[in-house]
């Protein structure tokens, strides 16, 4: 199948496409003319690779795991466990960064909203 068809069925854009084939996560052969072409297996490769840019992967880390779905082996399949361990450890401590920024910029608004009330009372005070 052409590019535009496999977008099509992965729902991708072709963009999409022309990027994982850049990062080495898509292969085809090139027809006479330079037309790219694809298999249907491609489709679902399509598929788990926008479920693994989902999951918050980098398409470097989404190269290093999927020797464990193009040669699958108990060596690929282990190491493709540990990278995604490491990155959900990654994606974890985000997260925790995340919250306590979230916690800091609460503080922030709290003390910025009785500054305002405050300030509000002392100029209803000071017209009344």
């Amino acid at each position: 199948m052409r590019i535009g068809e496999l977008a099509s069925q992965a729902g991708v854009s072709v963009r999409s496409l022309r990027y994982y084939e850049e990062q080495g996560l898509l292969t085809s052969t090139r027809s006479p003319s330079g037309q790219r072409h694809y298999t249907e297996d491609e489709v679902e490769r399509v598929r788990l690779i926008q479920r693994l840019y989902g999951a918050g992967l980098s398409s470097r880390t989404i190269a290093e795991v999927m020797p464990c779905v193009d040669t699958p082996s108990e060596r690929n399949s282990d190491e493709a466990f540990e990278r995604l361990v490491q990155e959900r450890d990654r994606i974890s401590r985000h997260i925790d960064e995340l919250a306590q920024a979230r916690t800091a910029l609460d503080l922030i608004i709290a003390t910025n909203r009785a500054h305002r009330a405050r300030s509000a009372d002392h100029a209803h005070l000071t017209r009344g």
